[in-house]
């Protein structure tokens, strides 16, 4: 099919049977050729300026215009060398500085030739394109936050994770891609069914799917009430079912067989006795013909109605082997990274968590993480409570040019974190925090009490 790309469309038949990381070319139809490894020679120096203080952007610098630029491309011209001839009619290149020009050449570059390089998709790599380009789909969640939501929840193989995202699948797919498809996930969704758009374009293999539950947030509460309804599967129903229709089908397939054999047999008669029966005949095969058709007909219905009630199955199956696993409540770990309150979300999912389990709640305020810690706190069963919010700045890392960027993140949200303990439901926290006030140093009371005097 075909792609478009930053504002390039081509086709990847060529690209089947190459290793990741091959650099193509986009040729004139939209094909992909290999790129051919062209050795720069540094024997010719270049003719460079001392500063750019002489240069003058006026937009009269270039000889080559627009439609000749187009000219160009239409005879089908590469892009290598339609840079050189905007070099060589550039009546400012030689007055520029040497970082000037690599500059000038890696933007020219960029523009007019096409070359793509395929990666093997990792979550690193999807991180970095959701946040640049469609962070609002993944609620803002910059990739060092990420990372370390996935440090600080744990993830590892063999693990029993329960997820709860509204960021497009991300945080789905980079939970499965550490865990290396071993242990179990179960992903907590809102509304009719998860969203799974950037899982998806992780590549991962079929057996990673085998062991991903879902469970949607609507059926929470009938969950710890006890009253979610788990009753037996109707696989006789089923079977039965499929049963008589492929027995249907079969039936429908076999009696036209036999009637076109009583037919053969009538027109083989109706030959030896006249013209006029055997015409006869022929107008019988044509209304078993219609009937055959109409019979096929109700066959695929049939066969569509099936393919329904299997899939509503196979949902409630999987339905019922997710809440199975939720209630041992021995989860390795909990994240939470959605568009919703935190607060109700976290303690009705800690119900679920094993004790001594790490647990991360993403928010991109720190408000409502805020009131989350109070709760939390109240109600205790939970130590090591953290709220943090992660600083990234961007570096340029060239020779002689290595400076921090100007341009920079103004936030990747907030990160609430800790560890789960048995609950216990004669005490409160509270009380422990009054505790631990009686148990101040005396040199630290004395001083408090100076700075009151």
């Amino acid at each position: 099919r075909k792609i478009i790309f930053e504002k390039q469309w081509f086709y990847l038949d060529n690209a089947i049977g190459h290793i990741y990381g091959t650099t193509f070319e986009v040729t004139s139809g939209g094909n992909l050729q290999l790129k051919e490894v062209v050795e720069e020679t540094t024997t010719e120096t270049k003719e460079a300026g001392a500063d750019n203080r002489n240069i003058v952007d006026d937009g009269k610098s270039q000889k080559l215009t627009h439609d000749d630029i187009k000219a160009l491309k239409d005879k089908g011209i590469k892009g290598q060398e339609i840079v050189q001839q905007l070099i060589e009619n550039s009546t400012t290149f030689r007055d520029k500085t040497e970082f000037a020009q690599d500059k000038y050449i890696k933007k020219k570059k960029k523009k007019y030739e096409a070359v793509i390089t395929i990666v093997k998709p990792s979550t690193r790599i999807l991180s970095t394109m959701y946040y640049a380009r469609e962070p609002g789909k993944i609620n803002h969640l910059r990739y060092d936050t990420l990372a370390q939501m996935l440090t600080l929840g744990n993830i590892r193989a063999g693990n029993k994770m329960i997820v709860m995202e509204t960021c497009a699948g991300l945080v789905l797919g980079a939970v499965m891609e550490r865990m290396g498809g071993y242990g179990s996930i179960i992903q907590m969704y809102p509304g009719g069914g998860p969203v799974r758009a950037a899982t998806s374009c992780f590549g991962f293999p079929k057996p990673f799917f085998d062991n991903l539950h879902e469970f949607p947030l609507s059926k929470m509460g009938s969950l710890l009430s006890g009253t979610f309804s788990t009753e037996t599967l109707p696989s006789e129903p089923e079977d039965n079912t499929l049963v008589e229709e492929e027995s249907n089908g079969l039936t429908g397939k076999k009696q036209p067989s036999l009637q076109e054999t009583e037919e053969d047999s009538t027109t083989e008669t109706a030959m030896e006795i006249n013209e006029t029966e055997e015409q006869e005949t022929m107008d019988i095969n044509a209304e078993d013909v219609e009937f055959k058709d109409i019979k096929e007909k109700e066959n695929k219905g049939n066969v569509r109605i099936f393919v329904v009630e299997k899939k509503q199955w196979e949902r409630r199956k999987k339905l019922i082997e997710a809440a199975a696993l939720l209630r041992e409540k021995n989860a390795d770990g909990l994240i939470v990274a959605s568009k919703f309150h935190p607060t109700p979300l976290l303690l009705t999912l800690l119900e679920f968590v094993a004790p001594s389990r790490p647990f991360v709640v993403y928010c991109l305020y720190k408000e409502p993480l805020l009131e989350c810690y109070t709760k939390l706190r109240e109600r205790g069963g939970v130590i090591n409570l953290k709220l943090s919010e992660t600083w990234l700045r961007n570096y340029q890392v060239l020779p002689d040019r290595s400076h921090p960027k100007l341009t920079m993140s103004g936030g990747g949200g907030y990160l609430l974190s800790g560890i789960t303990v048995v609950l216990d439901e004669g005490k409160s926290d509270t009380s422990n925090l009054e505790a631990l006030k009686m148990e101040e140093p005396s040199s630290k009371r004395c001083k408090i009490q100076d700075l009151h005097c």
